[in-house]
């Protein structure tokens, strides 16, 4: 057993099996009414041959309990109608999950005001009109009987705790009845042995996904870390991933089930990791699955500017009402995009864009900028802020091309300053003949690009660092370009020019210096190198465009 129960739960770990149903180790009689399961609902082990069909038999289930609570609107008064249909569609679910998810008990007896205080909460609660309280003795199926200890159920279920221990005169009667679905009887016997024994009959996902959903419901901690345990033990497949980050809102919410839904995530995010080779894929999953892969820090874009397309596209596909949309986007995936890490062109799209509340454009594109100018210690900073690790807008991810600050000038000349931070990590990853390139940057409309190589030096004899300036494959344009690299390094702190030169660029042309520092490439990345500082290589780019010709 785990050490970290709550102080309800049981601080015992001896396995207690004998005393199962057993009336000499028991002083309550336990009395279970079955009723009829809504149609085509089936037991985790009936007719269920995959996942799939478990979760398809459980949406069923929740589409025909919204259908019932359209119809019992019938019988309430003309007001309690007028406040039932001003209530959003998503309180249907709510309201699904709290019947579906909360015990019903009863003790025999009339029942008091208090006890339907009791059976209206599961926890503590106040007055309800709602009377799913009682028992409808019409669709009871059979009653099945068992003996139990008050004191072994009170230690392991807050449920039991709470009703046998609330203080009023019923607590103290022997016989308590609970009323279940067909469909939850087997589930609910193996959760009442485990809190006997410890342990689990169910060994198949399907049926200890009902077992999770039953504790959940009674309020047994322990099994579902059980639960959640054993179902990271059986090999994760997309369709049971994006299944269990499917289940109702307060079960994803508990933290015994945290470990499971991390594992469902990490697995999504892994599949789908590098979205430029199956974006259709992408585009497919629930809004679960894409939450999933969207939080992921190795996510593989070319930027951050595709993902923000992706979301979009996504957006637009499940979501083809721009109110629907602007909802969903608004509650659970805005916080997803790393705005910091997007250029300021399509920082500029975003201003202008109807799917997002203008407020919220103009804060994140504002956060952005501001993220862009600090220092990159600052950044690091920011990004290692505790309250901003919620939602990582400010961790950089895996992007094929590398963010840059760019800095424009229109006087006397057109000019950009471009400034390119390596990691010592990723440049050590280019041995031996590896390259990164740089998001791309515009000058006098047309897009350039920044590369740092490890290559050979002219003569071929050894291995060193190389940047490179290249011009996009756009338009028809030739530049005539005055450029000059230039590099941090210890001894000085400040930029030192590296590198100067003039160069007239047609689209797909690159100029640059293959030895950027004049040294081995060793001793450009060893621990102690001069050119990182706090393991931060600092480059910058000067362009300035003199003049620039049509071709004819």
């Amino acid at each position: 057993m785990d050490p970290d129960f709550s102080p309800v739960e049981s601080r015992l770990d001896h396995d207690f099996s004998f005393a199962f149903n057993d009336s000499n180790f028991s002083d309550r009689v336990l009395k279970i009414e079955i009723v009829a399961d809504l149609p085509d609902v089936k037991s985790a082990g009936d007719g269920c041959s995959s996942i799939t069909e478990w979760a398809r038999n459980r949406k069923r289930r929740r589409e025909d309990v919204k259908k019932d609570k359209a119809v019992e609107i019938v019988g309430q008064s003309e007001e309690d109608q007028a406040l039932t249909c001003n209530i959003p569609d998503t309180e249907d679910t709510v309201a699904y999950e709290n019947q579906d998810l909360e015990a019903v008990a009863m003790v025999e007896g009339s029942p008091t005001d208090d006890q339907l205080d009791f059976h209206q909460r599961g926890d503590i609660a106040g007055p309800s009109s709602d009377s799913s309280w009682s028992i409808d003795y019409s669709s009871v199926l059979r009653v099945k009987s068992m003996h139990i200890s008050s004191a072994i159920l009170a230690a392991k279920s807050l449920f039991f705790h709470e009703l046998f221990l609330n203080g009023i005169k019923e607590s103290a009667q022997r016989d308590v009845t609970i009323q279940i679905h067909a469909a939850e009887e087997e589930a609910l016997m193996d959760l009442l042995n485990f809190m006997y024994s410890n342990n689990l009959s169910a060994s198949q996902a399907t049926a200890l996904l009902d077992v999770l959903l039953a504790a959940h419901k009674f309020k047994v901690a322990s099994c579902m870390r059980y639960c959640s345990k054993l179902l990271r033990n059986i090999p994760m497949t997309c369709e049971s991933a994006l299944l269990y980050l499917d289940l109702p809102s307060s079960i994803l919410m508990a933290e015994e089930a945290q470990p499971l839904m991390d594992s469902a995530k990490k697995f999504l995010a892994v599949k789908y990791k590098d979205i430029s080779k199956i974006q259709e894929e992408v585009l497919k999953l629930p809004l679960a699955g894409i939450e999933a892969v969207l939080s992921s820090d190795d996510l593989q874009a070319a930027s951050e500017d595709i993902i923000y397309d992706l979301v979009l596209k996504w957006a637009h596909t499940h979501y083809p009402k721009l109110v629907e949309r602007k909802e969903v986007l608004a509650e659970r995936l805005v916080h997803l995009i790393r705005f910091p890490y997007m250029t300021c062109r399509k920082l500029k799209k975003v201003l202008n864009c109807n799917d997002f509340h203008p407020e919220f454009a103009s804060k994140a594109v504002l956060e952005a900028l501001f993220f862009k100018a600090e220092t990159p210690h600052r950044q690091h900073a920011l990004a290692g802020d505790e309250p901003n690790a919620v939602n990582r807008r400010f961790i950089e991810r895996a992007y094929k091309y590398r963010p840059v600050k760019v800095v424009d000038f229109e006087l006397p000349h057109q000019q950009c300053v471009v400034y390119l931070d390596l990691k010592q990590e990723e440049c050590a990853l280019l041995f031996p003949t590896g390259r990164v390139y740089s998001q791309a940057f515009h000058l006098g409309g047309q897009g350039f690009f920044l590369s740092a190589h490890c290559n050979m030096d002219q003569q071929g004899t050894y291995h060193c660092f190389g940047l490179f300036l290249g011009m996009q494959e756009k338009g028809s344009a030739s530049f005539a370009v005055d450029y000059e690299f230039a590099a941090r390094s210890k001894s000085t702190e400040g930029y030192a020019s590296k590198y100067k030169g003039n160069y007239t660029f047609t689209g797909g042309k690159a100029v640059g210096y293959r030895n950027l520092f004049g040294v081995h490439w060793q001793a450009f990345i060893q621990d102690d190198s001069n050119y990182f500082m706090n393991g931060i290589l600092h480059l910058r780019a000067e362009l300035t465009i003199r003049h620039f010709d049509l071709a004819t």
